[in-house]
């Protein structure tokens, strides 16, 4: 890929306990030439380790690193931080479990160079390998975003494979929301940035759940957590009702006027 089309693009990857599985990942973005920002949240000794020999080995490896975990909100934030210092305007965030197709990069880039402005937000194709209690609770779980929202653009809000605009992203940041730093935050600061009046496109990609992978998703304390941001969130969509009849309203209007052209 030539890099001269994703001038000041990049990736970021949060990792925590996923040490071994960042090199396969790392492999697979390293094609695009483009910078790479690891995030080390806290790991252990043994990730540590995983995660400073691929920073050595790859020029394209950019690593910044948490002395404690803090949960991937924060992770990401310092992410996002690095990236804006270094010139960026949009990141790529993935995941480092290697559950993400990397083969649709190429298609999310496209489209953020299509629509700059817009969140390119990922919805997940689940192969059989997906657990069915997952896979069913993301269907109510999103049900409440369309909600929160008054829009359907969010096809699913807690994937982690999504391109960011850095500058509305970090002016969102300056205006110092509450948002949760751990297994909420996807959800949160997605629908902050759409209340915000950043456009969202939704695009598939594919997403494995290999029999031996590491999940940090604890059920009942993250189940909880969940649940608290859609609470604050029901809470925030209802002094925005103004604004959020306001946006749907327009982009109605664009989607009537793009049809009609």
């Amino acid at each position: 890929m030539d890099k001269k089309n994703y001038e000041n693009y990049g990736f970021v990857i949060p990792v925590y306990n996923h040490g071994a599985a960042l090199q396969s990942v790392v492999k697979e973005l390293s094609p695009f030439n483009l910078p790479i920002i690891v995030v080390d949240d806290g790991n252990d000794e043994k990730n540590k380790g995983f995660i400073n020999e691929i920073a050595q080995s790859n020029p394209l490896v950019t690593l910044v690193v948490r002395p404690k975990n803090g949960g991937k909100g924060l992770a990401m934030k310092d992410g996002m931080r690095k990236a804006n210092e270094m010139g960026l305007t949009h990141i790529l965030q993935i995941d480092s479990d290697g559950q993400h197709d990397t083969k649709r990069v190429q298609h999310f880039l496209e489209k953020s160079k299509e629509n700059p402005q817009a969140i390119i937000c990922g919805y997940p194709e689940y192969d059989e390998s997906a657990p069915k209690k997952r896979v069913n609770g993301r269907k109510i779980a999103n049900g409440w975003i369309h909600f929160v929202t008054l829009s359907h653009d969010i096809v699913d809000a807690m994937i982690g494979f999504r391109v960011y605009p850095v500058k509305s992203y970090i002016a969102l940041l300056e205006k110092n929301p509450v948002l949760d730093d751990r297994m909420g935050y996807d959800i949160d600061i997605l629908v902050h940035l759409f209340w915000q009046g950043v456009p969202v496109i939704s695009e598939a990609v594919r997403v494995f759940y290999p029999s031996d992978g590491i999940s940090n998703f604890r059920y009942f304390s993250d189940t909880m957590r969940i649940s608290r941001t859609y609470t604050r969130l029901c809470i925030g969509m209802i002094f925005r009702l103004p604004k959020l009849i306001s946006l749907r309203k327009n982009r109605t209007a664009e989607r009537k006027s793009e049809k009609s052209a």
